[in-house]
């Protein structure tokens, strides 16, 4: 069998399917030819990150125990500070998601007294309790640390008027979200970012801006640290662990800063001299060097999903054809079923539980019940191939990843043949927009 249509019915892809995904991938070659050119350039990056730092294959095979002199802990956090831009960085398996690499952050740079500040709208449901926006034990409320928060303007923009009066002399960090979180707002572009940090510092010059980078990481050919952050943050199971770090975080900037974090993870007087690196660090570190080629395809995954759903007349944010920030994706469907039969197919396209039928179901740290599909190599790895969705209005799902180009393009078919066969969708409108692509590219 060498016909590429056969191979793709034998998994349950519909003609009209097929057809219609070869029509939208065709129409985009030339845009991907641009990501790929970004990929380049970060490949770059990092190889000379690592080389600059001497990455021997001693760095590869990690310590036990309290983890003195770890060799290879050390010099990765000398080449993520590479890559940065950053003072320093603090790269952890202890560090156990992205929202407890925000927590530590947040928790090791604030005191009593101090009040946060968020300028760019409602964090991820996450960090509500760990804010105290909903109450929780050890939220930052209950250690005396108030929230502030200025929405974004309806267009997306950032509301500078009510940011000048938020901030005030308590104000003594700003967090900023890069990505939209389970919001349909704009993701952040870096220059953008660039612009919001700027502002601030103009008027309180000594605040701390720390960026959310969760999903960010090499989308662009810079981060938030080349334009003024004094925090990047985010999870190695997304992005920069390239789909191979098992667990882990990282939070790269000033110096002092990122010590406050090693202080808060480990202990006073401890600090980064401790943390057994546990035979993680060959997957730390070629993810890592990996990661810019496995960015690319889960972003060529999430512009071929705009592509595919706004054909059919879904809301899409970003639409099909605005600039990239990160490798989010959001569909909006406007009911429950069309959320979870697009989760049940991205599951149906994993090469791990694709016999699993994902379900809502009521999970920690969010509002309202959440579906989830992630078949990954690693566990809630969301630069794996995966989709997920508060089921509550607007009903719209967030998909990401795909560690490979043609695993993502396959995910995105499966989800519309889900909703083809759950009588969501006629397969006769996916023909009708095939033929309505092709007239407007002839």
């Amino acid at each position: 069998m060498n016909n590429r249509y056969e191979m793709y019915e034998t998994l349950g892809i519909s003609r009209e399917v097929y057809e219609y995904g070869e029509a939208v991938a065709e129409s985009l070659k030339e845009r991907f030819a641009g990501i790929d050119a970004t990929a380049e350039y970060n490949q770059l990056k990092i190889l000379k990150g690592m080389q600059s730092r001497q990455v021997s294959e001693a760095c590869l095979l990690g310590t036990t125990g309290y983890g003195y002199n770890d060799l290879g802990r050390d010099t990765l956090e000398q080449v993520y500070a590479s890559v940065f831009h950053t003072e320093d960085a603090l790269v952890r398996p202890q560090i156990t998601c992205g929202t407890h690499a925000l927590a530590l952050a947040l928790m090791s740079n604030l005191r009593p007294g101090d009040e946060l500040l968020s300028p760019v709208g409602k964090p991820y449901d996450t960090l509500e309790e760990v804010i105290g926006i909903r109450p929780s034990k050890g939220s930052l409320a209950e250690y005396g640390v108030t929230y502030a928060q200025v929405d974004l303007l309806p267009d997306g923009g950032f509301d500078y008027d009510n940011i000048r009066r938020a901030i005030n002399e308590r104000t003594r960090l700003v967090t900023i979200q890069r990505s939209k979180g389970y919001q349909t707002r704009p993701t952040l572009s870096v220059a953008g970012i660039g612009e919001l940090i700027a502002f601030v510092k103009g008027i309180k010059p000594d605040v701390i801006c720390m960026v959310d980078n969760c999903y960010g990481e090499f989308v662009e050919t810079m981060e938030p640290s080349d334009v003024g952050a004094d925090m990047v943050v985010g999870s190695l199971i997304k992005n920069p662990g390239g789909g191979l770090a098992p667990i882990g975080g990282y939070i790269a900037g000033r110096r002092e800063c990122v010590e406050n974090a090693a202080y808060r993870l480990t202990s006073p007087g401890l600090g980064k001299e401790v943390g057994a690196s546990l035979g993680v660090l060959k997957d730390f570190y070629q993810g890592f060097f990996l990661a810019p080629t496995v960015t690319a395809g889960a972003l060529k995954g999430s512009i071929f999903a705009a592509n595919i759903y706004e054909g059919l007349g879904y809301p899409v944010v970003p639409d099909g054809r605005e600039s990239r920030h990160d490798i989010i994706q959001a569909v909006t469907f406007n009911n429950p079923e069309g959320v979870v039969a697009f989760c049940q197919g991205i599951q149906a396209a994993a090469p791990v539980d694709s016999h699993v039928t994902p379900q809502p179901w009521d999970m920690p740290g969010y509002d309202s019940q959440v579906i989830m599909a992630a078949g990954a190599f690693v566990s809630g790895s969301s630069i794996e191939l995966s989709a997920d969705g508060p089921i509550k209005p607007p009903y719209a799902v967030y998909f990401q990843g795909g560690l490979t180009w043609q695993h993502a393009k396959f995910g995105i078919l499966r989800s519309l043949q889900s909703l083809v066969d759950n009588g969501l969708l006629r397969a006769e409108n996916v023909a009708k927009a095939r033929e309505k692509l092709k007239k407007s590219l002839s």
